[in-house]
């Protein structure tokens, strides 16, 4: 059995919960895993096409308009290969992130444009706590689901602990800390 992609495995867990249009998953991303897992048109659409060739989703046409559109559902093959990832005990940890990258590179640039870095980074989090915190008082967008939540929870501590973080370096590598 071939190993799926991060993108489909979230294509195939998005479809568990209602069918959906390759439009309708990119947008159900962009308003949920999108801080933790993106994923683009250019991404979702030949996933759905692989994943569909493996009998693991079904397309059916739905026109809306006059508008050509397709709404994918999970065939029982699709469901059990969800069921078996989500029951792995282990999974990859991959960080991307350009400002730590930046920052383990800080000192190849004057002092106060370091300290820069660690500001802007600050800000990001600061702004993504912000939207998050959004999120949080607005009603449930996947459906009242429990597990969503946990996840904003941890996105929520993560980017608490990270504006603190920020805040703390800065003080300690300040020039006048001592």
């Amino acid at each position: 059995m071939r190993p799926l992609s991060g993108t489909a495995l979230a294509v195939l867990g998005l479809l568990a919960l209602r069918p959906r249009s390759g439009y309708e998953i990119k947008q159900t991303i962009d308003k949920t895993t999108r801080f933790f897992w993106k994923a683009s048109y250019g991404q979702i659409y030949p996933e759905l096409r692989r994943l569909a060739a493996a009998g693991l989703v079904e397309g059916e046409a739905a026109p809306r308009g006059g508008r050509a559109r397709t709404v994918y559902g999970l065939t029982d093959d699709g469901r059990r290969r969800l069921e078996d990832w989500l029951a792995e005990p282990d999974f990859r940890v991959d960080i991307r992130d350009e400002g730590l990258l930046k920052l383990f590179f800080a000192d190849l640039v004057p002092g106060e444009a370091a300290l820069a870095l660690l500001r802007v980074r600050r800000a990001v989090h600061e702004r993504v706590l912000a939207q998050l915190r959004q999120i949080e008082a607005e009603p449930p967008f996947v459906g009242g689901r429990a597990y969503p939540d946990v996840v904003l929870s941890y996105g929520i501590g993560f980017h608490s602990w990270a504006v603190g973080w920020c805040e703390e370096m800065e003080r300690h590598l300040a020039p006048d800390a001592s």
